[in-house]
């Protein structure tokens, strides 16, 4: 299938590594001008290595890729981060990916003003200011916005109260959004992954495994076995599916959450 990304501007938030690196990755294979950010600069210029190596080695290169620091809890980082791209490929923008990390787990009684302020930011305040901040952009020929979100918005997950509670909000903000905007040509779509093999994940089954009194691999076991395809996903996987959501060949979604997680969520759709 034609993805029709080929010269279309996409610009994906943390995407130096994981769910978000993997995204860039299958954007650029299928052509697009791809723009990264993440907190760290160092991060950023060995991501770009590594994307403009494989890239190459798969496609001839035939798209482009580069990137710029970018913190999403800091509105002028934001503000910063998209310029850049707009003086890189110009003031079209066809595609958004909203990501970033995660808050920490934990219980409610582990958490303080200053935490749920910080999860907020990240999670809900971040969103909206990448989205602000690109939808001149958007409007330019119509576009798509994801917003990389959890299985937790339909299923809450035990020991991750900062991830539900915000995640859930940018969802529902994400729904009316779509509304807004689909005047304009923009489609807004909501991606929930569920177990996949990141460093995040990672971290949550350390925690959860110092909860219960197991090994990380122990825990790891467990949460797999709850999966009916009984393995964690890899970023590969997500990757794709957020590439196809993203472009043209998925032209009458919006307004949705679509969710990836091998059969794990129990609600019905």
């Amino acid at each position: 299938m034609n993805l029709q990304l080929q010269g279309k501007t996409v610009l994906v938030a943390a995407s130096s590594e994981g769910l978000g690196f993997a995204t860039a990755q299958t954007v650029l294979d299928e052509g697009a001008q791809v723009w990264i950010g993440s907190r760290s600069d160092d991060k950023v210029r060995e991501a770009l290595k590594q994307l403009q190596a494989s890239s190459g080695q798969r496609k001839g290169g035939i798209g482009q890729v580069d990137g710029y620091p970018l913190d999403v809890t800091q509105a002028q980082s934001i503000d910063a981060w998209v310029a850049a791209a707009h003086s890189r490929y110009g003031e079209a923008i066809d595609g958004l990916v909203v990501n970033s990390g995660g808050p920490p787990p934990g219980l409610f009684s582990d958490f303080d003003d200053q935490a749920w302020q910080h999860a907020f930011e990240l999670l809900l305040l971040s969103a909206v200011r990448l989205v602000r901040a690109c939808l001149p952009g958007l409007a330019v020929r119509g576009g798509s916005i994801l917003i990389v979100s959890s299985t937790s918005v339909t299923e809450p997950i035990e020991g991750l109260i900062l991830s539900n509670a915000l995640r859930s909000a940018t969802v529902a903000m994400a729904k009316t959004l779509s509304r807004e905007l689909a005047p304009q040509g923009i489609r807004v779509n909501c991606l929930a992954p569920g177990r996949f093999a990141t460093g995040r994940v990672e971290r949550i089954d350390r925690a959860t495994a110092e909860r219960i009194g197991c090994t990380p691999e122990e825990a790891r076991r467990k949460a797999e076995a709850a999966i009916p395809l009984s393995r964690y996903g890899t970023t590969e996987e997500f990757g794709r599916t957020a590439c196809w959501l993203l472009s043209p060949a998925a032209s009458y979604i919006t307004g949705q959450l679509l969710t990836i997680d091998g059969g794990m969520t129990r609600g019905t759709w």
